[in-house]
């Protein structure tokens, strides 16, 4: 086995110096012959290629690659075009694995006797910059995604088979589980990979990252219709949040949108000083759904409305 581990970035150098230390650090042997990893730039403005070319040495399996920004889905076609593997790996740039990632991914597709399989790892979150893989497994950690691009393990040729990422998916969410359903056409099964580990590390949760958090759900509401206009199911209706069920939920939850990042803020910001920035972000993801499935809808109608 050869593996290419592709990796899109976008302004993300501090975390990105630990995921690409931690790839340089593996310890692996049969069945992996070699591996390389394929950073995309999508055009970072925070002086990630510039630092990666002058770290060369330091980072002998990395293949840099550029392209002007266009979104993760069309950096990681552009890493799986450039990959020298017949096994690729998709991770973010702010995951730090441990040092038997590879080999743990390796062995569980070996052991699944079968080539209509990929094997999906273990993401924890973890707002730890020092010190990410202290961070211990947690229930909110659990994902049900079928296709997930944070820590999966694939045969190249089944993604070149499906047809890659559509790079029409240039805002923010849905362009792995929509690969994930082409996949799941040709027969493809997923195995949990646990030993395969990577920490998802994210800054600890405060008032100023709203703004952008709300921009991301509507952004994910958008890309949710051309989800579901590929694939006009019950099924990625549900994933989505298009159904009536959602929009009550989240609308009675949030009392029609007026609880929102303005009213909640003194609240929020008291949860923070105490300690308790992940309460704070939990209940935010309240108002946060509401504006995800309003714009959901607001996509949809405004589809309808252009036909």
């Amino acid at each position: 086995m050869f593996f290419s581990i592709v990796i899109p970035t976008y302004n993300r150098k501090p975390i990105l110096e630990k995921c690409l230390r931690a790839l340089e650090n593996q310890n692996y042997g049969h069945p992996i012959l070699d591996y390389q990893v394929v950073v995309v730039d999508d055009d970072s403005t925070d002086g990630t290629i510039p630092w990666l070319e002058t770290q060369a040495q330091e980072f002998p399996h990395v293949q840099l690659c550029y392209q002007s920004h266009q979104g993760p889905a069309a950096a990681r076609n552009l890493g799986v075009e450039q990959a020298r593997g017949d096994f690729i790996v998709f991770i973010d740039s702010d995951l730090v694995v441990t040092d038997s990632f590879l080999q743990s991914h390796a062995d569980c597709l070996v052991a699944a006797k079968s080539n209509r399989v990929f094997s999906y790892g273990r993401v924890i979150n973890t707002c730890n910059f020092d010190f990410p893989t202290s961070e211990p497994y947690k229930l909110t950690d659990f994902s049900a995604a079928f296709f997930a691009t944070g820590n999966v393990a694939i045969a190249r040729h089944w993604l070149i088979e499906a047809g890659l990422f559509d790079a029409r998916f240039q805002q923010y969410g849905w362009e792995d589980l929509e690969l994930g359903v082409r996949l799941k056409k040709l027969g493809l099964k997923l195995i949990k990979c646990p030993d395969a580990v990577g920490y998802h590390w994210h800054p600890p949760f405060t008032l100023k990252q709203l703004p952008g958090m709300i921009e991301r759900e509507m952004q994910r509401g958008r890309m949710g219709i051309l989800f579901y206009q590929k694939h006009p199911t019950w099924e990625v209706k549900m994933m989505i949040q298009m159904t009536w069920l959602h929009r009550l939920l989240w609308g009675v939850l949030s009392l029609g949108g007026r609880l929102n990042e303005q009213t909640m803020a003194v609240f929020l910001q008291w949860l923070i000083d105490r300690g308790k920035s992940q309460l704070a972000l939990e209940i935010s993801r309240i108002f946060l759904n509401w504006y995800n499935v309003e714009a959901v809808y607001a996509a949809d109608a405004n589809i309808e409305h252009s036909s």
